[in-house]
Formats: C-alpha cells, structure tokens, sequence
C-alpha cells in the first residue's frame, strides 16, 4: 500500500513558496516512501538543496553521495525543468516524523448501497485507549484523508464538498457514487508523529444485492442481532440512527417492517414507539429480520439508508443461568481396554448469559488442561448437541490414544463453565477385563459346526434316532395295562388287501418284531355275534391299524365299524390309538366322512410297493415308532403259542354297552 501525497501546502509541511501552484495541489507526484518511511514533495526551489540535504543525510550514513533529479514547477509558466542535484553527505537533523503505517483496517470493508448516505470512522480511533479524536486534537495532529479508486495505484486527497465532507473522525458521503468505490486511508500526524492505516468501502448496484425475501428491501450491510427474552420486552433502535442525527438539518424519520409488512403489526405486542420499535411480550414467531429505513435531509438533500436487524428469541432471564454437568453422572465407571484408543464423553448445558456469552467445556488430567500436557496421546473436541433459545447442550470427547495402564491411576475431570458459574466432575477409570477372542472365535465356530452337523444328521436319521431313544428311555405299555393285543388290523375284506394284512403286514409284525396281532377273520370264534365281537377286540387291543385303499370303509361294512368304534375310544378315553397305512392311493372324495378326518389329525404311514418291502425300510421305521415299544416277553407270556392261542379266543362278553354304536350306524 502506496503511502497518501501530502497537498502542497498541507499540515505538517513548510508553506508554499511563490513557485507553488495558485490551485494549492502539486502537479508532479511525490516521491512515496515505504513503511515507516516519510513522504516529500518538492514543489519550490528555494531552499530545496537544504531539504534534499536533510532527507539525504537521514536516508545514507555512509557518506556516499546520491545524485537526485527532481522536477521542479516553474513559477505559473507550466513549464517545467530537471534540475541535478548533489546531496552532500553531512549530516543533519531530519524535520520530518517517521509515518507508521496499520496496514489495511481488520474490520473488513464497508459496503452501502448507490445513493444511500454513508460513512467511513477512522479505524485509528477504534481504541480509545490508544488514538483519541479531542486528544489527538489537544496535541495538534491533524487527520487527512486519501483514497485509492478502484482499480488504479495512487491515492488521491480528499476534497470537501457538498457530498464529501468532514465530522470529527468521520468521512461522509452523502450519497455515495459508483466511483466512490475503493481504499481510503486517512492519516494522523503533527510535527512530532504519524500514523496511518486504510480501510476499504464497496459501493453496490441494486441489482447486485440479493434480498432475503421477494418483498424484503436490498440491505447491503450485515443485520445487526438483537436478543430478546422470551414473554418478555425490549425496545428496538435502528442501527446508525444517531450518527444520522448529528448530520441531519431535522430529526431523522424512520419506518419499520417485518416480513413484508409494516405497522400495525399483528397484535398489541409489538408497536412503533416515536423512531424506535418496542416488544411487549416477545414469542417464538416473532422472530426474524426487521428493516428500518430512515430519512434525513442535509444541505436541503433528502438522505436515507436502510438497516435490518435479527431478533433473536433467548429463554427467559428468570431461568436459571448456572451450567449443569449432565453426562458423566456421579460415581459413574467408563471401562477402557489398555493398548487401545479410550474416549471419555463429557454433557452439559450452558445457558446463554446476554452479559457474558462466553463459556467453555473441557477436560483436565491431573489438575491440567491438554495445552499443559505433553502428552500428544491425549486430545478433546467440542460440538454443539442442541440449541434452545441460545440455551446449548455441549459434548466434549476426550480421546486418550494407546490408552496405558498406568493411566488409570490419573485424574481425569470434566468441567464447564459460563459467566454466571461453573462445575467439575471425575470421571473414574476401570480396565476392562479383556476375552479371548481367538479361543472364543474358535470355540463359537466349532459349536456352529456341530450344531449344523446334529442338524443334518437329526434330518436324514431322526426316525432311528426317535427309535433308539425309545429303546433307552421308553416304557413298554404291557406293564401299563391289561391289554391283550398290540395291534388290531382293519382291513378291506377284497382279495389284494387280504393278502398284504396276512402275509406282510402280520408275518413281519409277529414273526419278526414280536408284536401281538388280533385279527379278526383270523381270532374271532365261529358263532359269535360280529358286533360284539369286534368291539371286543378293538377295546382289548392298544394300537388299531387302518390300512387305507379304495374298497374301505363302505357303509354299513364291517371296516366302517372297526374305524368308528378306534375314533370312539381314542377320543372318550386315550387308551387307544389309531394309525393310518395308506396301502394304495385313495382320492378324497372317496372317503367317508369318518376317514377324511382322521386324515387330518392321524399319523399316516405310506407303503411304497418294493421299496418298503425290506425290514430297514422307510415304512417299517415309521410304523415301527407309531406302534407300542417292546423291551422283551411279559412275565407269563412264555406259553406255547396253542395256549396263547386259546387266551386270545376267551373273549369278554360284557360289551352290550358298546352295540349303540353299530345302530347309530
């Protein structure tokens, strides 16, 4: 940044000789110095050789000599000459104060849109502890004011005008132009000092502002926040109003809006109060941006300028304002894992104080924050969980990276605070007890294995896995009861039936798996009546065996009534049950009604010609479980098969109870 030229003529330098030009500006620019460095101007000849003798002896100690040219106007012909100097190299006092240059203003650039009033403060005067206007004027500094236009390199005086002018520590611009964009530096000095610094100012279209909402009015500056408490009031100002004031011929006007609509507002809580805008009862929904534009008239022009303002909703005042530790609880445990990352949580809330905001949430070990530690293994990070009315809920995470055993033993708090308090709170340590994962891995793989392995094997062998518990664990129902036979055989009296009951069903189910089988055309003695004697069988036996085909059950047969007295005492008193052997494939339509039913609740064992034919077959296991389990022969069962014979043919004659049942048939 390019340092301002001085006026002929200005405060701090001599006063214009006769050669200076009548318009009180020097044609020819200045020699500008760097930082720290003062700026001159040759602008007379008399007395120049001493001039440039003073600068040269401050700039060269070294007794080198320099050799200048310098321009020189010449009286008010316009003409102008290179006159050769040589600066001699004696020494001398320098008059002129070193300038020391700001640099450029942290507060960024000002923006305003065209044709509305603005002004520029001198950022010198942003600390009054250091630059003060009515100090800096007590001890005879003056404040100058240069800009730089935008898109050019030398800074140009500012004159006084209608539309420029000066107030205190103020630039004016009343409007401001396009071309008012660019730096402007204003510079402080007397004879004992100088300082300067630059600012920048962007003056703006219309058209290039966005508004916040289609009806909302183009704002080039930054809304101003406000705060209000919520069911409670405040009085609004419009930002800048009192600098309008003093600039103004007559008191400002100024007019507010909010989303589009001016006063009357909605209700009675909210209402213009003379320049200002009052809330009476602040709720949620009156929050948001409102705009104020004020009107001013100086020097018989009409000025304005619009601001907006934020309002916030922030909980009541009456709330408390103390920060709570929420998370680690009291006495609460985390478990780490050593040689591992460790990460410790630390909750709280922080209520907003309007006075102070400022707070903070962090983590100390052994009485030291992080900063302190040389540690690099330990690290803390802050994040906002929730937002309330300003109200935050704050997370700090501790991570302690390769987390030592010897750690355990230090003091890790957490603490919060804000202006209005603060809390801390130890977080207790506890190792974890760590499980072998390898082993455990294995051990859960191999259960899984086996698992599986007695799944397959259950499905494909459960029928000799259920026959082979039986043998170990189950209870052979001869002991149980007073039966005479195991198994009665129901039948189809045709041909092809016949034969399979005596020749396989009966051989296999007698002569190689010993069960006692009652058949009827076989055991019942000629004479009898076939009612009784049938129910006499069915009662005395503990398993019936329906073999199922298209001839059977027809009604009034003597099938349909083995099959209703089975259903009977299988239902009345479970001593009996009935097992369904499909031996040729039956449509449904054909069955009685009695038999579609026990279809659907009966086990139904299907034979499948050949392949059910040997004793290791499918079939045989199946039936094999359905009937009773044989351990070895009943005591008294060792009787020649003539006796056994004539036992089974003393048949029980006390069955006039049971007749009902072939007349409901």
């Amino acid at each position: 940044m390019k340092l301002p030229r001085p006026r002929c003529g200005s405060a701090g330098l001599p006063a214009p000789d006769p050669g200076c030009s009548s318009r009180g500006e020097d044609r020819f620019p200045a020699r500008v110095s760097e930082v720290g460095r003062v700026p001159f101007a040759v602008n007379q000849p008399v007395g120049l050789a001493r001039r440039l003798s003073a600068w040269s002896t401050s700039r060269s100690r070294t007794g080198l000599k320099r050799r200048l040219t310098t321009a020189v106007e010449s009286g008010t012909s316009g003409l102008c000459r290179s006159v050769p100097v040589l600066v001699p190299s004696e020494p001398s006092s320098d008059p002129y104060p070193t300038c020391y240059d700001w640099g450029e203003s942290n507060e960024g650039a000002v923006s305003v849109l065209e044709g509305e009033a603005v002004w520029l403060s001198c950022p010198l005067f942003s600390h009054p502890s250091v630059y003060n206007y009515s100090s800096t004027q007590s001890a005879g500094h003056n404040l100058f004011w240069y800009q730089i236009p935008e898109g050019q390199d030398l800074e140009q005086p500012i004159r006084q005008s209608s539309r420029l002018s000066k107030q205190r520590e103020r630039l004016w611009l009343l409007p401001a132009r396009a071309e008012d964009s660019g730096q402007y530096i204003c510079l402080l000095r007397n004879k004992s000092s100088c300082s300067k610094i630059a600012m920048g100012l962007k003056v703006l279209r219309r058209d290039q502002v966005t508004p916040a909402g289609s009806c909302e009015p183009p704002v080039a500056t930054l809304p101003t926040p406000a705060l209000i408490p919520l069911q409670e009031g405040k009085t609004l100002d419009c930002p800048d109003l009192k600098d309008a004031t003093s600039m103004s011929d007559s008191p400002p006007t100024v007019s507010w809006s909010h989303k589009c609509k001016g006063p009357p507002f909605w209700n009675s809580d909210r209402e213009p109060w003379g320049s200002s805008l009052r809330f009476y009862t602040m709720v949620d929904h009156y929050q948001g941006l409102y705009y104020c534009s004020v009107h001013f008239q100086r020097g018989g022009k009409q000025l304005n300028f619009t601001r907006a303002v934020n309002v916030t909703a922030i909980n009541p005042t009456r709330m408390s304002k103390t920060p709570v530790i929420l998370h680690p609880h009291a006495d609460q445990v985390f478990q780490v894992k050593s040689n591992s990352r460790a990460a410790l949580a630390c909750r709280a809330t922080v209520p907003f104080v309007v006075d102070d905001p400022s707070w903070d949430v962090w983590w100390t070990v052994d009485g030291q924050t992080l900063e302190k530690l040389s540690d690099q293994r330990f690290s803390q990070s802050n994040r906002v969980l929730k937002d309330d009315h300003m109200d935050l809920t704050v997370e700090n995470l501790l991570l302690i990276q390769d987390f030592r055993s010897d750690d355990l033993r230090r003091r890790f708090n957490c603490s919060v605070k804000n202006a209005r308090g603060s809390e801390s709170r130890r977080a207790l340590l506890r190792e974890e007890a760590s499980l072998p994962s390898v082993e455990l891995g294995c051990g859960l793989g191999v259960t899984l294995v086996l698992m599986l392995l007695l799944f397959v094997v259950y499905h494909v062998f459960w029928l000799e896995l259920l026959l082979l518990y039986r043998s170990w664990f189950g209870t052979d129902e001869r002991f149980t009861d007073e039966k005479d036979f195991d198994v009665y055989i129901s039948y189809a009296r045709n041909g092809e039936e016949e034969q399979f009951v005596l020749n396989t069903l009966r051989g296999v189910l007698e002569n190689e798996l010993g069960y006692s089988v009652c058949i009827f055309d076989r055991d019942s003695l000629p004479g009898g009546t076939i009612t009784d004697e049938t129910l006499s069988f069915v009662a005395r036996s503990r398993r019936l065996l329906v073999v199922v085909s298209p001839g059977y059950a027809s009604r009034g047969s003597q099938a349909l009534l083995e099959l209703k007295a089975g259903l009977q005492g299988m239902a009345l008193g479970g001593h009996l049950r009935v097992i369904l052997v499909q031996y040729k494939p039956v449509q449904r339509q054909d069955l009685v009604r009695e038999l579609r039913k026990a279809q659907v609740a009966l086990a139904l064992v299907r034979w499948q010609g050949e392949k059910s034919k040997e004793l290791s077959s499918r079939f045989w296991k199946r039936l094999r479980v359905e009937l009773p389990m044989r351990r070895g022969p009943r005591k008294g069962e060792g009787a020649s098969g003539t006796e056994g014979a004539l036992l089974r043919m003393t048949s029980q004659n006390s069955t006039n109870s049971q007749t009902g049942l072939i007349s409901s048939a």
